[in-house]
Formats: structure tokens, sequence, C-alpha cells
């Protein structure tokens, strides 16, 4: 992944073509964006009265082919819906410390032990309180589960309870993220009491200790959450009632906020900052997040296309051609950061500029192309329509036709989509876009390059022992500076097996009318999740 000097007209020919969509041109950011407070980007004024009707308008509703059981949500859109409804133990903080939600507190007696001490005062939105019952229950339930997150838990050996507010959890041995790993929607305790009896199934039925609970839903239309008048943080949530649009179209949610139908919007396209200026009273902020691109090579296809990227040559080839920073600066307006499989940002990721692919260029990428006989290499890139990702798309296309491979783009609705890339094993694609969230833990993506843990993968991802091995081992260490090099050592692997490649961090554009809410925002997110804070946000007027 090496920087490509481009000639000034090819240069405003990506320009143009990434900004097709929209007829601007997207320039990098200038600088970082001013904080409210420190590691925020806004925060609610706590003066202004609670109460009230919040519009909210994202592009997709999730959860229709698996149903909304938390534990088996396995992306970032359903975990922000189910996270109104549902908690966790611990959560995290604006730099990405573990805080208490469920649990008040915790002790590790031991590098293997966790201690949970759970809030006295939690019910679950049908008046039932929360107990020890139901944590030990839902770490079960987890467990056994089929659900990709069962694997971040770690080797967890035994859950118990001591007592109605008090649980234990041992693991097997040492394993750094498991606090990290609690603190998303997959984890969250369940009414397990109901879910036993069956008079609750969590697929359909959104039961859990959260600030609110659903009123309706339409699938693939709208939501309306009231307030859990039994919510057991005092003063929260702010606003009685939410009402989230689904609206798929980009132009959709800036007209809304525009004519005031929206309070707040998430925003896909990088130039609708620009598309918004002109309009009074709509703020447009650019949350950083740990979440990154990154672009699957399937080398496992059922047909002669398979041997393109069965050979590792092939992939590095194709890695060392990638220039994440004009990714960055031209697909995301500057917004985005290269990063390598630990997720730029967080504490103790690897530098991508140090991978060994970063010293390489243009040249070794075309020697490694004929060593492998595919100096005419073709292939098709599956990508969904929703920007930005047609946009990274273009300049992937652009930077491998300066190798000698020619990129085909098949952009699909997100439902066809996922359906051609995880919908078969072996899959049936040859190579596609993708985002995960990065979590708050360098090391918790890194097990998505395990696809014998992952699973989604399994179809495209041909297992390698030794990098499965280095993952498990950056597992157990400590944080600090044998971690990193651990870590640093997952990453080389990684950037040499080239299945999956880490691309650039995803930014998160919000805009919000400031003269009818008052929210607040992390500066950084770890899970995807815009609305984490959405229970603090204060109605300005009624909408």
């Amino acid at each position: 992944m090496r920087p490509i000097r481009l000639a000034c007209g090819v240069a405003a020919a990506l320009l143009a073509t990434a900004c097709a969509a929209t007829g601007t041109t997207t320039q990098p950011s200038t600088g970082p964006q001013a904080e409210a407070a420190p590691g925020y980007l806004a925060v609610a004024d706590d003066a202004l009265p609670s109460g009230g009707t919040l519009n909210l308008q994202v592009h997709i509703d999730s959860g229709a082919a698996t149903g909304y059981d938390p534990q088996l949500a396995d992306v970032a859109t359903t975990w922000q819906l189910l996270s109104l409804a549902y908690e966790t133990l611990v959560t995290v903080g604006p730099d990405f410390s573990v805080q208490p939600l469920l649990a008040e507190k915790w002790e590790t007696p031991s590098p293997t032990e966790y201690v949970f001490h759970l809030r006295e005062d939690v019910s679950f939105s049908n008046g039932r309180k929360m107990t020890a019952d139901d944590v030990v229950g839902s770490f079960e339930r987890l467990l056994a589960s089929e659900s990709v997150w069962r694997g971040q838990l770690g080797p967890v050996k035994s859950v118990a309870k001591d007592g109605d507010h008090t649980v234990k959890v041992t693991l097997k041995e040492p394993y750094t993220p498991f606090l990290a790993a609690l603190a998303n929607v997959p984890a969250a305790v369940l009414p397990m009491k109901e879910v036993n009896d069956k008079s609750v199934d969590p697929a359909t039925t959104l039961l859990g200790t959260g600030p609110y609970t659903v009123d309706s839903h339409r699938q693939d239309v709208s939501w309306t959450f009231k307030r859990n008048d039994k919510y057991w943080a005092k003063g929260k949530p702010a606003a009685d009632t939410l009402n989230i649009t689904i609206a798929p179209e980009e132009a959709a949610r800036v007209a809304a906020l525009q004519n005031g139908s929206a309070a707040l919007a998430t925003l896909g396209n990088v130039d609708s900052a620009g598309m918004l200026a002109g309009a009074r009273d709509v703020q447009v902020v650019t949350q950083a997040t740990t979440d990154f691109y990154y672009l699957m090579l399937n080398t496992k296809a059922p047909n002669s296309r398979s041997s393109k990227f069965a050979d590792p040559r092939v992939r590095q080839a194709i890695t060392i051609a990638l220039d994440q920073q004009q990714i960055a600066d031209i697909a995301l307006g500057g917004k985005g950061r290269p990063s390598a499989v630990t997720p730029a940002g967080l504490p103790g990721a690897c530098d991508p500029a140090a991978l060994p692919s970063a010293s390489k260029g243009i040249d070794e990428a075309k020697k490694l192309l004929a060593e492998a006989g595919a100096q005419n290499l073709t292939f098709t890139l599956s990508i969904y329509a929703t920007q930005p990702a047609p946009a990274v798309a273009q300049v992937i296309q652009q930077n491998l036709q300066q190798a000698g491979i020619t990129v085909k783009i098949e952009q699909m609705d997100e439902a066809g989509w996922s359906g051609k890339v995880y919908g078969k094993v072996p899959a049936e694609f040859d190579a596609a876009l993708s985002w995960f969230a990065g979590y708050a833990d360098p090391g918790m993506v890194t097990k998505w390059w395990n696809p014998e843990e992952a699973g989604f993968n399994v179809g495209f991802m041909t297992p390698d022992k030794e990098l499965n091995a280095l993952i498990d081992a950056a597992g157990k260490e400590p944080a600090g500076a044998a971690r990193e090099k651990a870590l640093a050592a997952v990453c080389a692997k990684a950037d040499a097996d080239a299945q999956m490649i880490p691309l650039v961090t995803r930014p998160a554009t919000v805009a919000f009318r400031s003269d009818a809410l008052s929210p607040s925002l992390y500066s950084t997110e770890g899970y995807g999740n815009v609305l984490r804070l959405v229970a603090d946000a204060r109605v300005k007027k009624s909408q």
C-alpha cells in the first residue's frame, strides 16, 4: 500500500469520478473539528426541559433476515436500533475506557476472574427486576448460540451467581479484550425468565432494561420508540418519543433536515456537508470511528476464477497497488485514516505505514503478478450502492489499473449484496467491499481474520494457522509494550495473507437542527452506534 503520485489529469479524473453522484468536488478536510468538551462533538444542554418528540432519519432498517435477537445481531445498523431497548454490563466512554452500566462496579481478583456487582434498582420494561439469573442466563445463552459475538467473549470457562446481584465470570486463560467485548449489544442482558418460559421471543419482541420501548415498527419504513417509564437512570431518557424514519435515499434525508421534518439524520456522502452549507440552523459534524473499510478477495470461488486469488502473490500485489491515503483523501474527503487490521485511532494499534506492503512500489506489484501468471488479471468488485462505497470502489479501480489489473464494479442493493457475499459456501463472488465496526480494543476485530471463529467469511477465506495463533497470542497479552509487539506481528501476517485487506477508517457524518435539538455525540465511536447517547438528547421545540 504505497503512495501514488498521479499526473494532474488523472487526479482530476479521480476526483470527478468519486464525486459524480453529487456533482461537487470533495476536498480533504483541513483540520480537526472543534470539540464541545473533551471527547465530545456535542453535549446536550440539560438545562433544557425534558419531553417532546425527536424525529430521526437513518438510511437502512435491519434485522429482517435474522430477527431482532440482540445476541444474533451481527451488523452495526441493527446494534444501533437495539441499543435503545437493551443494555450491557459495561459501556465505553469517549476515550474507549470501559465504564459501568448495568454493573455498577467490578473486580478482577486474577487475570482470569471478573466479579460484577449489579445495580439493584434495574427493571426490565415489563416491570420485573433484573437479577443475577438474567445475567448468568444471558451469558450461557450467548455462549451456546451461533452468534458471531460468541467468539469475542474469549475463552469463558464458567459463569456463576453469588446472590441476586453478583456474578463471577472465570476465563480459561487471560483475554485482554474481555471487558470491551461486553460493551456491545450482542452481550446485552436479556429477560431470561421470560425467554426461558417462552412468553417473550427476542427475535420479535424487544424487552430490555434500556431507556426506550418499541411502540410500533414497519419494516423498512419506520420505528416509534416510547420512553421506558421504569428506566433506572434518573432523568433519562430526555425525549418522550423517538420517531425513526428509514430513508434509503440520501437526498431525502438532506431534504428532511432542510425542511425541519427531521431533527437529526445520519449521512453517508462526505459531500453532504456542502449540500447543507446554506441550510439555516443545520449543523453537520463528522464523528471519527474505529470502523474501517476492507476488501475481500475470494480464495474459494467454485470455478476457474478461484486460482486468481488463491495465489498469495496475486493478493499481495493488490495490497501493494492500493493507495490507502488516496482512498481517504478522495473517496472520504480526507476524513478517513489508513488502517491496518487493528483499527487506526485505538491505543496500541499498528501503524499502517510500518506494514511490509507499505515499503513496496508498483513495480513490485507488477513483478508479483508476472510471477503468478496474472499480468492481465480482471475481476468483478461487488459493492452496495450506498455512498461512499461507490467512491471507495472507484479509487480502488484506478489504483489497480496502474498495476495492469482491470476491475469491473458491480453495484447492488444491500440485501442483494449480502446474499451474494455471505449467502453461499463456497461464495461465488470475485471480490467485495465492506466495513467492520472497529470496537474499543485493538485486538477484537483481528478475530474476524480467523474464519473458523468468525463464521461469516468461511465461504471465501481460507484459514491460516500461523495467523490464527498470532491472534490468540495477542489476546492473552496485557496492555503494554509486549501486547503492541504481538499485535504488530498479527498486522504483518494479515498484510501478507491479504485475503481481507484493511483500507481506511469509515467516518460517520451526522447532521442535526440546532434550533430543534441539543444532542450528545462522542468525537469517536467504536461500535458503529451514532445513537449511543440519544437518551441524553433534548428536544428544543415540538416537531
